[in-house]
């Protein structure tokens, strides 16, 4: 047990930063990439059946699988950066009591995901921008990742959270990979096999996601004297200090996730006036997209257990150095892959339908969205410092700046002056401004830091 403890910590403290970021960021990716290609394949199978309406329903059901993330970063990230802050303290006891707190307060949440969804599903399939044509296949999408599915998605991401915050960072990712990797067996099966179509990738995510769940248990219980998460009920009271601090990171997080679902379903009901195929590319364009953004993403929240550790231990110059080092590597990397994916984008769109109206627009929103990686980089760094340091109210600001201030004004205008294709370069242009924002805050956030040592 002091053995496994003690790694933990010479990873936080001593290793050399290229080997303590690899260590910690490298497994972060890896499942983040594994997540993109289990959401890729609902895409890939589901284009099998060349129906433009399950398609359609798949890319409809997006923003409310992305408010799963609301919740997720609530409790995850908020619950997260606290235990990381307070292990850098050496206060074990209350990195013990936010995990707890965190994961019974995702698992509550999830069931009431689950039921809110379910007794009002109507009017959210009309909010979502849902069709004639495409609300049944979307709502029995929908059934099964929501309905049965909120609190088992919620909860295997809340629970990565908490086991790479102490240092278990292959653990975490090898958690949730098994159910993606499930995932990806299993849609074929049910989507084409049992001829399930959208409903069937739904199917086969529940079943993932309760896999994932299934082997943090197994984990946390086999390990359970030499971890800090802790998940007894007891320790999951509520204690002000800990509400508090969670909230603090974890609120403006969830607004963060809240406002992307806003903004997808703008960007669906602006998309669903030019037709059925229009929504299907963007949907395809945008699951594509999130290669290279979950790659970013998985970066950025893979070093903040050694950001806030850090920052608790104030240790600010290693803090410094893993941002300075993560932040070059992840712009050289998206420099190039975004270069690949323009250069590719028609093949990459054929890879997943053969409709030509589908491919045609695809390959387009794909080329738009290409140029915004590189400052999507800065972006997501700048919000894994904000929230690694306990500082919500910047991660809050940034999240309001990124869409109602950019990307919505952004979709609205560019619509009008580019019908439908002006919509695809909305992120582009709003990550051009956030990355130079982000840039400005960090330097003024480490120069202070480091003058006041």
């Amino acid at each position: 047990m002091k053995k496994a403890k003690n790694d933990k910590i010479n990873i936080f403290e001593n290793a050399p930063i290229p080997k303590a970021v690899t260590a910690l960021a490298v497994p972060t990716i890896l499942s983040s990439l594994v997540m993109v290609l289990y959401n890729l394949a609902d895409t890939w199978f589901v284009g099998f059946l060349g129906d433009p309406v399950q398609n359609a329903s798949v890319a409809l059901a997006a923003p409310v699988l992305l408010a799963f993330n609301a919740v997720n970063n609530l409790f995850g990230v908020g619950s997260s950066s606290m235990m990381g802050r307070a292990l850098g303290e050496k206060d074990t006891d209350t990195a013990k009591k936010c995990s707890a707190f965190g994961f019974w307060a995702a698992f509550i949440s999830g069931i009431l995901f689950s039921v809110v969804f379910t007794l009002f599903r109507t009017p959210f399939l009309d909010i979502l921008g849902a069709a004639a044509d495409n609300a049944k296949a979307a709502s029995d999408y929908l059934f099964w990742t929501v309905t049965l599915g909120a609190a088992p998605s919620i909860l295997n991401v809340v629970l990565a959270y908490l086991v790479r915050t102490e240092g278990a960072s292959m653990h975490a990712s090898i958690g949730t990979m098994s159910g993606c990797g499930l995932n990806m067996i299993l849609d074929p099966v049910f989507i084409i096999g049992l001829d399930m179509g959208a409903a069937g990738a739904g199917c086969a995510t529940f079943i993932s996601n309760c896999a994932a769940c299934i082997y943090f248990f197994v984990l946390l219980y086999v390990k359970r004297k030499a971890t800090y998460v802790c998940l007894k009920p007891s320790m999951a009271k509520p204690r002000r200090e800990i509400t508090a601090n969670v909230c603090m990171v974890g609120i403006p997080a969830a607004i963060q996730n809240l406002l992307n679902v806003t903004g997808m379903t703008i960007l669906n009901n602006f998309m669903s006036a030019y037709g059925t195929s229009a929504v299907a590319a963007m949907g395809i364009a945008y699951k594509v997209y999130l290669i290279p953004l979950q790659i970013t993403f998985g970066a950025s929240q893979g070093i903040m257990p050694l950001l806030s550790y850090n920052y608790g231990s104030k240790n600010y110059k290693r803090a410094k150095e893993t941002v300075v080092f993560s932040g070059r590597i992840s712009v050289i990397f998206m420099i190039c892959f975004a270069a690949v994916l323009f250069i590719f984008s028609r093949q990459v769109m054929l890879a997943f339908i053969r409709n030509n109206d589908i491919v045609h627009y695809g390959s387009d929103f794909l080329k738009a969205m290409c140029p915004a990686l590189p400052f999507m980089c800065l972006d997501f760094l700048g919000v894994a410092v904000y929230q690694s340091f306990g500082k919500g109210m910047l991660s809050f600001a940034a999240a309001v700046m990124r869409k109602v201030v950019f990307e919505i004004p952004f979709l609205v205008l560019l619509n009008i002056i580019f019908p439908m294709y002006g919509l695809a370069f909305a992120q582009t242009a709003a990550e051009f401004f956030m990355a130079g924002i982000a840039l400005c805050i960090m330097y003024s956030i480490f120069k202070k830091l480091l003058s006041d040592i």
